[in-house]
This record gives C-alpha cells, sequence and structure tokens, in this order.
C-alpha cells in the first residue's frame, strides 16, 4: 500500500533543524515542504541544501499553507508554547522540541488547546528513544531490571550564548527548563514510576546571561529509586550527558548511543530499533501517530508531569 506523503513544515533552520532535516531524509512518505527561520538567506541556504520550496521568516506564513499536515518547531525554547497553540489553533499536527514551555502554565495551555483539538502533539524528549536508553526500558518492562539510582552529569562549556554547532545564538538556553527536562522525564519513565520528591540548588547567576550556570538536582520516584543530576554550563571538558543506572541486576552506563556495563564492555543496541538515530526515531513516531490516529509516545500529556516538577524546582530555587 502506498502511504500518502505527509507534508511537513520545519521552524528553526538552526543545529536542531538540520537533525530533522537529516533524520527525515529517512523516512519514506515525508516531505518537507515549508522551512521558516528569521534570517532568510539561512533559511534559502538551507532550503536548496534540502530541496525545500517554500521558506519564510514568520511561522503564520508557513501555516497558512493548506498543504501543510504538521508543523516541526526547533525554534528558542520561549516561543516553543506560543508557537506550538499557534500550530494547534491552525489545525496542524506539531512537535515541539525540547522543552514544552519554560513556564508551567504555558504547558498546560498546550495540552488544554490539544486535548480540545484531538491533533497530535508530541514533544521531543529525545532521550526516550535514543537505543540506549530504549534497551533499558525493555528490560524494565520485561521484569529483567529494577532501577535504584541513576546518576547523570550534563556539562556544557557555554558562558555565552552560542548554539550547538558553536554559532552566535540570539536567546539563552536554561540548565533547568531545557536540560534538566530530559533528565527529569528520563528518570520517572525508567524507574517506571512518578516523582513524589524533587530538591534543587543552584550556583551563581552569570552576570550577562543571567542564568544559574550550575545546578544539583536530586529526585526519587514512588517506586524507591533516587536519581542525582549534576549540571553546569561551566565545564571544560569532556561535554554532553553521561547516565549511569544502578539496578538490581546490573550497571549501566549510557551517553547517547553508547551503551557499556558497570565493567566497561560495550552492549549492542544497534537492534534495538529501526535506527541508531535518536532524532529520526522520535520523528517517526511523530509521523506514525499521526497515521495512525494516536497519542504518540513522548506526547504532551505524557511529558506534562516533567514540567510540573520543574516548576516544583523552579519554586525551591527563588
Amino acid at each position: 500500500m502506498t502511504l500518502r506523503t505527509l507534508k511537513v513544515a520545519l521552524a528553526g533552520a538552526g543545529a536542531f533543524g538540520l537533525k530533522h532535516l537529516d533524520g527525515i531524509e529517512h523516512i519514506p512518505g515525508i516531505q518537507v515542504v515549508s522551512l521558516v527561520d528569521p534570517d532568510l538567506s539561512k533559511a534559502r541556504q538551507v532550503a536548496e541544501q534540502y530541496g525545500i520550496g517554500h521558506v519564510a521568516t514568520n511561522l503564520q506564513d508557513s501555516l497558512a499553507g493548506p498543504e501543510v499536515d504538521a508543523v516541526i518547531l526547533c525554534t528558542p525554547t520561549q516561543m516553543h508554547a506560543s508557537q506550538a497553540r499557534q500550530c494547534l489553533l491552525a489545525g496542524k499536527h506539531v512537535q515541539v522540541e525540547i522543552p514544552l514551555a519554560d513556564r508551567l502554565e504555558e504547558a498546560l495551555a498546550v495540552v488544554e488547546l490539544q486535548k480540545s483539538s484531538g491533533l497530535v502533539a508530541m514533544c521531543g524528549h529525545t532521550r526516550r528513544f535514543n537505543p540506549s536508553h530504549q534497551w533499558i526500558q525493555q528490560r524494565v518492562q520485561a521484569g529483567k531490571f529494577k532501577l535504584q539510582q541513576m546518576d547523570v552529569q550534563t556539562y556544557f562549556f557555554r558562558r555565552s550564548n552560542m548554539n550547538a554547532l558553536g554559532q552566535p545564538r540570539s536567546w539563552t538556553d536554561h540548565l533547568l527548563w531545557h536540560h534538566a527536562a530530559h533528565t527529569v522525564d528520563l528518570f520517572a519513565h525508567q524507574a517506571d514510576s512518578p516523582i513524589v520528591q524533587a530538591h534543587a540548588v543552584q550556583g551563581p547567576k552569570h552576570p550577562e546571561l543571567g542564568i544559574a550556570m550550575d545546578i544539583g538536582i536530586v529526585l526519587k520516584a514512588a517506586s524507591g529509586a533516587i536519581c542525582t543530576l549534576s549540571l553546569s554550563f561551566n565545564n571544560d571538558g569532556p561535554l554532553g550527558t553521561f547516565f549511569r543506572y544502578i539496578g538490581d541486576t546490573g550497571t549501566y552506563i549510557a551517553r547517547y548511543d553508547e551503551l557499556v556495563n558497570g565493567k566497561d564492555e560495550a552492549i549492542d543496541v544497534s537492534e534495538v530499533d529501526v535506527s541508531m538515530n535518536g532524532i529520526e526515531l522520535q520523528d517517526r513516531e511523530f509521523f506514525a501517530a499521526i497515521r495512525e490516529g494516536r497519542h504518540p509516545r513522548s506526547s504532551i500529556t505524557q511529558v506534562l508531569p516533567c514540567y510540573q516538577v520543574l516548576h516544583a524546582l523552579e519554586q525551591q530555587l527563588q
């Protein structure tokens, strides 16, 4: 059976927009028909590279196209919630990159609009899709592994507004609402249990950026599992996020799509899913949910508890 081509608009031609465009090239039946970026020359350059026929500097210009079925938002964090609502109000399915919002009330507003619209709305909590973390989740679901502790380090060297490609960024990233969101959501997901306690401390705020550059978070799930999370924008060393899973039947260490056991022996996760690319896998889930008329994994409703925890942590830090 030939699939009807789903036509997609992508907003944000930065580092993560390119990751989505690269992933979509491997997914049959998907055509990116519009690219949105405030920098028109960059949008045109990227559109030419990926064969995208329409460029715009304003999201509304893309939403006006009746052929657009769905939108992927890779825009600055502060725009996510309002743009997600804009897409839903225009009758478009939407996937918004993590985080869904940087304020709880905005996340709740998107969830309410999704419920009334019946459209697919998903948030890019990529760790749920990385094969290394999927491998752990499969063992949890099979009753072969119960999480007792997660120790996570999320480290960057970002003392100025730069993106993942080392290019100047027009907005300020956030350790709590963006980078902690990955782990807060993943911990509850892997523990298969809601978070019932959450505590945070933070270091000094950057004089220009106005954000804390170092944060420590401790979480506890209803199952009894605990999580310690260290985040820094001050780290001048190995960059990225490192996960240590300590459970009843083993210890595992994950870094993106690599997984080893506690003895540093590699675990083959290449057969976990159809790709080793977490971004591609989350996009595949988004499009499958649209075709099948169902809620996706990592729907905005599923990930809402993460933002409730982040809100509680922010209240403590204030």
